[in-house]
């Protein structure tokens, strides 16, 4: 159970949290940069832009890594350089294929450090890193990473496409550790097996060319609660999750208060939507590979995210009034095929 848990409080720590507030300028920045393309099937809402090329998809995504990590830990900010963006490609149902990256440094040690993680998840998850660039005498360090992948056109699960009447679907390997360097990070990953964690990615692949969910996003920053927001802000939709159907490990043995599992990027985890018919067979194939999938809530047309526990129930974001991103319909401008 999550006890002492007030929807109240889970509301305010999730609209208040920086990893949410910080994705509020998108919404202008594509309003600034968007120019519409025949070839660009989907960009900016989702995981990774779905690119059309000789009939295939291919999927191009970027991120960079908050300064606050690279401070604290060097080399898990290399790490999950490389983490996060294969994560992108494995949302959007596509398999990852290299990387670049830019690379801006002030210090030696941080160099090394950086580079050994992202060579370490490079080689664990086996996609390269092809090329980029470095600046070697920047007056900080910052590292960013972009990844190219592909996918079949007609498998491809975006954001944006969520359904009333959807379930929604959590999926987190609870099998990990509080990251020592950063206690917003629940690091499953660097413990695994090559295999282990190649298997979770593909899994994705597999999901979305069965066509077994409607939507989904890797969870990220933003928390699951956050995550799940951006999803059902692009999709034009609502929904109404149960805080205590959301995958945990044991908090007490991990020291860690539920409020603080809400806000934490895990080192692998989903926030799906699906067709209540596809439950079943999607949380058999998540427990296959070691991954803990719960319907935790339902889609609706509300266009509002509420979180209920115990009979009390508080809306986290209005999305038409005060959403995440600040995107609109029409600034996803996605053609799904």
């Amino acid at each position: 159970m999550v006890h002492s848990c007030s929807t109240e409080t889970i509301a305010k720590v999730v609209r208040e949290y920086e990893g949410v507030k910080r994705k509020n300028a998108i919404g202008e920045m594509v309003k600034a940069l968007r120019i519409d393309a025949p070839h660009v099937v989907a960009a900016f809402g989702e995981d990774a832009a779905v690119i059309e090329h000789n009939g295939e998809a291919l999927l191009l995504a970027a991120d960079g890594i908050w300064s606050r990590l690279m401070d604290a830990d060097p080399y898990w900010a290399g790490y999950c350089s490389v983490l996060v963006n294969i994560h992108d490609i494995a949302a959007m149902g596509g398999r990852p294929i290299a990387m670049v990256d830019i690379f801006s440094v002030s210090k030696t040690t941080a160099l090394e450090q950086v580079v050994k993680g992202m060579h370490d998840a490079s080689a664990q998850f086996g996609v390269p890193i092809v090329g980029g660039h470095l600046h070697p005498d920047a007056p900080y360090s910052v590292i960013d990473v972009s990844i190219l992948g592909a996918a079949r056109l007609d498998s491809i699960i975006y954001s944006h496409t969520a359904r009333e009447g959807d379930c929604v679907v959590a999926a987190i390997d609870l099998d990990g550790r509080v990251h020592p360097s950063c206690a917003l990070n629940w690091d499953s990953v660097t413990m695994k097996t090559p295999a282990q964690v190649r298997a979770q990615i593909g899994l994705l692949e597999m999901i979305g060319n069965r066509h077994l969910v409607t939507a989904g996003k890797d969870i990220s920053n933003p928390g699951i609660i956050g995550t799940l927001g951006m999803l059902l802000e692009v999709s034009g939709k609502g929904a109404e999750i149960d805080l205590s159907l959301i995958p945990r490990p044991n908090l007490a043995d991990n020291h860690i208060t539920f409020e603080q599992w809400v806000k934490m990027y895990p080192g692998m985890g989903f926030v799906l939507t699906a067709s209540p018919d596809h439950i079943q067979e999607l949380t058999t194939l998540f427990a296959g590979v070691g991954m803990t999938a719960k319907v935790i809530g339902t889609v609706d047309n509300e266009r509002s995210l509420r979180i209920r526990y115990d009979g009390d129930e508080t809306q986290v974001f209005d999305f038409i009034n005060n959403g995440i991103m600040h995107l609109t319909l029409e600034d996803v401008g996605c053609q799904p095929r």
